[in-house]
């Protein structure tokens, strides 16, 4: 049964111009009241606050490659990491925050870890089938607004909850070579030349702006994003157990990006180099 006041009609749907009412005993749910839709604004919001809880993860653009370091947080003594020793060899990753999407983008990812591999193994299946169809890697941008999309489809819909994951994309394309990315829960994505989330990210976008250069090359980078950990981390030392290292360069023989994922015993030798592991600072003190 219709009444007056009660038809709402969909213009958007109109065909050749008449109206389709929508009778009232119509699930609410499925008319977006306003209660609903600022339910879901909130969780949105709290999804985003999770992740300022997170390990930091930072990213920096560099003339010539783009470098991604991550926090590891040691829940307990008694955790095994022998599982993540070997690391930087495949699709795996070393750890739980970085891992390599495809040939030419790496993801840094922030907040919860079982969300982060969902997205992730969606990502790598978008990848494979743009190397299927066009023959060639997936720009990263448009790879990135491919997950935006279904990270935005989460907060949309009731009975969904949106991902509780901020990404950092590294990734390189022949035309606009070597770019770094920032996803959020909300599906909002944007360009960036130095960027931070997780935990202690204000700080982080401080000393960034003091520090960066628009020249800077990979090395440079490298030594700017461990001095950033160094005075954001809550350790006052940095070692592998608590670090993640990615870097994406070119490689000009090959004519192809090269990604890597550094291992512990590298990550290692990258701070006893850069002067700040903690065998440097023992030797410091005696």
């Amino acid at each position: 049964m219709y009444t007056t006041d009660s038809i709402i009609y969909r213009s958007d749907y109109d065909i050749l111009s008449r109206r389709s009412p929508i009778p009232e005993y119509v699930p609410s749910h499925l008319l977006y009241p306003t209660t609903q839709s600022t339910t879901i604004l909130f969780i949105v919001e709290y999804a985003m606050e999770a992740i300022s809880h997170a390990g930091t993860v930072l990213g920096v653009l560099a003339k010539d490659g783009v470098v991604l370091v991550a926090e590891k947080r040691v829940t307990g003594k008694l955790l095994d990491l022998s599982s993540a020793k070997e690391g930087g060899g495949g699709y795996g990753g070393s750890g739980e925050k970085m891992f390599l999407i495809n040939s030419n983008v790496i993801g840094g990812v922030a907040g919860i870890t079982s969300d982060a591999n969902s997205l992730v193994n969606y990502a790598r299946s978008v990848a494979q089938r743009y190397l299927l169809q066009y023959n060639q890697d997936i720009p990263v941008e448009q790879l990135a607004q491919r997950l935006c999309d279904m990270k935005q489809g989460y907060t949309q819909y009731g009975g969904l909850r949106p991902f509780g994951v901020s990404i950092l994309y590294a990734g390189y394309d022949p035309h606009y070579r070597f770019q770094l990315y920032h996803s959020d829960p909300s599906g909002n994505y944007s360009g960036w030349k130095a960027t931070c989330i997780g935990a202690n990210n204000g700080t982080a976008q401080s000393l960034l702006k003091q520090e960066y250069k628009d020249d800077m090359g990979i090395d440079e980078a490298i030594k700017l994003v461990l001095k950033v950990m160094s005075r954001t981390m809550d350790s006052t030392t940095l070692g592998s157990e608590k670090l993640e290292i990615a870097v994406l360069t070119y490689d000009e023989a090959a004519k192809k990006p090269k990604a890597k994922i550094y291992k512990p015993i590298e990550i290692d030798g990258l701070l006893l180099m850069h002067e700040m592991s903690k065998k440097t600072e023992e030797a410091m003190k005696s």
